[in-house]
């Protein structure tokens, strides 16, 4: 087994290993970018300096039809309280391509390449951690933490396999419509357990309790860093003591349900190791919809749109509105199958395979509310008392499609406060 998994790993890393031609052409379009930059900042005497962060900067960027690359511009403290996203916006004036990403700091997409995007962040310097005013001001110290701990070339390639097997299991991202590993958790994880290998079987046999990793032992035990850490910052299932500033949980963002279904998928790896599972699974629809209809269930295929920045507020927009969909749908339907998918844009897409609840049951007013109880028998004619109330039995004699419809009518206003746009039925193959 050993000999075939170190096979399918070799294969991984040969897949994601950008080549050295797109390397050539991201390195000599970006070296341009910063020129034009840094001619701006010295135009307008800002006191300010450029730095590349991310994968990219940390050698550990994997495979993409398009490159995300992270370029960070660090504003001295003197800005400290200042909108420094009105300044770094000043400095892309005329640059193609640009477009405002609004967040809790404003940064910028420069999306004029031709198999790449430059994302530039602004930052405030921040040599003492607890004076950042915004998590990416933290970013400089990660890259460097990471440039200066990991130099071996065989822990860049583990860390290039971790993040492939986090993409195919989406299960990659901190953001909030993913809730999984970023970037730089990955990279503290791969450094911390020697191998890609060692991670997934030990995360593979974990049962309960929290998992507690203090890489630089900022702490002299697990309990001084419950005791010490903000406990908004401990409801992850791993608590990652960041090494650049031991008060910050490097996966605070990671849920219990994203860390289950990577635990999951690490033990049917090791079970049973292959390739696919480093490879990133489209929703087949076309089968879906056929099993439903094979199993007389109803199947209806949705369409979400928004008009919030594309990125991680639409994607949490969308998927918050999806969940709060589904909630709905229970009410009336068992729900057999359903599924997500965010095009990193400003729509999703939903299905659902339902089949109707035999029956529900509706809560009316209190017994002694005489009246109301009155219109309440009017409107059903099943009725029984509980608990100093009246209830009624009823059939859902409606499909998915029509309870959709009808609530897309009468929820309209709040459909607007949860920021979508649009709700469309794509499919479906009930009348």
């Amino acid at each position: 087994m050993n000999k075939k998994v170190d096979d399918i790993l070799k294969e991984v890393l040969e897949r994601v290993e950008p080549s050295e031609q797109d390397l050539e052409e991201i390195n000599k379009a970006l070296k341009q970018f910063k020129e034009n930059i840094w001619e701006q900042i010295k135009k307008y005497k800002l006191d300010a300096v450029l730095f590349e962060g991310g994968s990219f900067a940390k050698k550990t960027i994997i495979k993409k039809d398009n490159y995300d690359i992270d370029m960070f511009i660090m504003f001295s403290e003197k800005f400290r309280g200042q909108n420094i996203s009105k300044f770094t916006e000043k400095l892309l004036k005329g640059i193609q391509g640009t477009s405002i990403i609004h967040g809790s700091r404003d940064y910028f997409k420069i999306n004029k390449f031709k198999n790449f995007f430059i994302e530039l962040i602004p930052v405030i310097k921040a040599n003492d951690p607890k004076k950042a005013e915004n998590i990416t001001d933290l970013s400089y110290s990660h890259v460097k933490y990471i440039n200066k701990k990991i130099k071996n070339p065989k822990i860049l390639d583990e860390i290039k396999i971790a993040k492939a097997f986090c993409y195919a299991t989406k299960t990659y991202g901190a953001e909030s419509y993913i809730n999984g590993f970023s970037g730089y958790s990955l990279e503290l994880l791969i450094y911390y357990y020697k191998s890609f290998l060692n991670f997934i079987k030990t995360m593979a046999k974990h049962k309960q309790g929290k998992i507690i990793i203090d890489i630089e032992k900022h702490y002299k035990n697990k309990n001084d860093v419950l005791l010490d850490m903000n406990s908004s910052k401990l409801g992850s299932p791993i608590i990652l003591v960041d090494p650049t500033y031991k008060q910050r949980n490097a996966l605070a963002a990671l849920s219990e349900e994203t860390f289950e279904k990577f635990k999951q998928a690490s033990r049917i790896f090791l079970k049973n190791p292959l390739i696919k599972h480093f490879e990133i699974k489209k929703i087949d629809l076309d089968k879906i919809k056929k099993d439903a209809l094979r199993k007389k269930y109803e199947f209806s295929l949705l369409e979400l749109k928004t008009q919030k920045p594309a990125g991680a507020v639409a994607g949490s927009k969308l998927l918050k509105f999806y969940n709060h969909l589904e909630n709905e749908i229970k009410r009336f339907f068992e729900i057999k199958n359903k599924g997500f998918e965010y095009n990193q844009e400003n729509s999703a897409k939903c299905f659902f395979a339902v089949k109707p609840k035999k029956e529900i049951i509706i809560e009316g007013p209190f017994t002694k509310d005489k009246k109301n109880i009155k219109t309440f028998k009017k409107f059903h004619k099943k009725t029984f008392y509980k608990s100093n109330k009246i209830y009624a039995r009823e059939k859902v004699n409606f499909s998915l499609k029509k309870f959709i419809e009808n609530w897309k009518e009468k929820y309209q206003r709040k459909i607007n406060e949860m920021s979508i746009s649009e709700l469309k039925i794509i499919e479906a193959n009930a009348k």
